[in-house]
């Protein structure tokens, strides 16, 4: 019952933008935290970024920190991830996964359901 589905992603030149989705169903935002994660191709998934529900604290991996936005629309059941400034050590499968209430960081194993992720490739 429990689903995430992100969208958005695609093929886009160094320095241009994209805006990832990620639709919840079957549960409420209201009380969860969202995680980004990222994985490419013969690397280990790391996170990204994650707002809470509670306060609507963010969390940002150094790496996207200034170029990438974190923001969630409850009435939509929908969580952003704005990227700017896209570099192509960029380029992965972008996931969305949840936690109760909040998160200070981006921990693989603090997560619980997953989306099925959404490809972003940054090349020219």
């Amino acid at each position: 019952q429990v689903q995430l589905v992100e969208s958005g992603g695609g093929l886009v030149q160094p320095g241009r933008s994209l805006r990832l989705s990620c639709a919840a169903s079957g549960f409420t935002l209201d009380y969860y935290a969202i995680g980004w994660f990222r994985q490419a191709p013969g690397k280990e998934r790391e996170g990204v970024s994650c707002i809470s529900s509670s306060d609507g604290s963010t969390y940002y991996a150094d790496s996207v920190k200034g170029r990438f936005t974190i923001s969630r629309d409850n009435a939509k059941n929908t969580v952003y991830l704005q990227m700017n400034s896209l570099k192509p050590e960029d380029t992965a499968v972008y996931y969305c996964a949840t936690r109760f209430r909040f998160c200070r960081s981006v921990v693989v194993a603090d997560f619980g359901s997953w989306g099925q992720g959404t490809q972003v490739t940054v090349s020219s």
